[in-house]
């Protein structure tokens, strides 16, 4: 009886073969095929330990397979009828009801709906919805609209100054002993251009420093410094009602330079800045170590080299040195 069920399997296997294209035979069916007439020869048990399944997956399969590969297609499980379905009028309320409304959201669109005679429950109307294409039209939130972003048009037209705190695990030997280091960061919003320079202290006294040191090596004037609301920058947080101005303001009034705070606890507005502290993170904290203050100073300049000669895609791929040098002097 097998052989005479293998040899008509083969004979109506072939004559089905022209029927349908390779493109609808899967490696799920042909896997099917392979089991269901290993099983006609030797058995489902035997079958269902080679090919590692189950005796009850094949003797459902036999029981679906007639020769032919297409046989053991998966069917839809999807039922030929749904006596609770959506009517047509009450999918007409809903589209109608839909175009009238189209920023309501789904509990405020079921209660209108409920409120002209619709009684299905609130998950039958999203799914509906999800089928018909009915989803709320989001309105734009004035509150979130960005402003374009300033251009700066030429060398020193502005500059943001932040100070970076050198991770703990980064300090070994005699340098693990001190108060901690610290990254003082100068980036000039045109060129991507830095200047990084390595402080034992964390303070008004070591901001004023770090601008003379700015301004001795940046090769144009500034006009700008863009800040936080740091200690070390200004007292405007400060619990006193008239403010002194900090050594650090106080420099930038005599030199001529404005001093423009963000907006307090926000420092996307430093952006350049802090993506850049963000960079020497994963580029250069990540795998260095520093055993002295003179160690750190050495490896801080070498990274404000590199970072300098590196090409960046915000400037066309090429290099913040490039950039600044290359900018016509009037």
């Amino acid at each position: 009886m097998a052989c005479v069920k293998v040899e008509l399997s083969r004979q109506n296997r072939k004559a089905g073969a022209t029927l349908f294209t390779m493109s609808t035979i899967t490696q799920d069916m042909r896997f099917k095929q392979v089991v269901v007439e290993y099983s006609f020869r030797h058995g489902a048990t035997k079958a269902a330990i080679r090919y590692k399944t189950t005796r009850q997956n094949i003797y459902r399969w036999r029981k679906k397979y007639d020769g032919t590969i297409q046989s053991l297609a998966d069917r839809s499980h999807r039922p030929h009828s749904h006596p609770n379905q959506h009517t047509e009028s009450e999918l007409k309320l809903i589209k109608d009801m839909r175009r009238r409304n189209p920023h309501a959201g789904l509990v405020v669109f079921w209660v209108k709906l409920c409120q002209r005679g619709y009684t299905r429950s609130i998950s039958g109307l999203y799914r509906v919805l999800r089928r018909i294409d009915g989803k709320p039209i989001k309105l734009p939130n004035p509150k979130k609209e960005s402003k374009p972003y300033e251009q700066m048009e030429y060398p020193g037209q502005r500059g943001q100054i932040d100070v970076k705190y050198v991770p703990k695990v980064c300090l070994v030997g005699e340098a693990a002993e001190s108060g901690g280091y610290f990254q003082y960061t100068f980036i000039d919003e045109y060129s991507r251009y830095r200047i990084l320079k390595a402080y034992e202290e964390h303070s008004t006294y070591s901001s004023t420093q770090f601008l003379k040191h700015v301004i001795e090596k940046f090769p144009y004037a500034i006009e700008c410094i863009q800040t936080d609301n740091g200690f070390e920058f200004t007292n405007r947080l400060a619990n006193s009602k008239n403010p002194k101005p900090t050594l650090f303001e106080s420099t930038l009034a005599q030199l001529g330079i404005r001093h423009k705070l963000i907006r307090p606890y926000t420092p996307k507005h430093n952006g350049k800045v802090e993506r850049s502290h963000r960079k020497d993170n994963e580029e250069f904290y990540a795998c260095h170590k520093f055993y002295c203050f003179g160690d750190f100073e050495k490896q801080l300049a070498l990274r404000q080299r590199q970072y300098n000669n590196f090409p960046m895609r915000p400037l066309n791929w090429k290099s913040p040195k490039h950039v600044l040098f290359s900018f016509p002097v009037v």
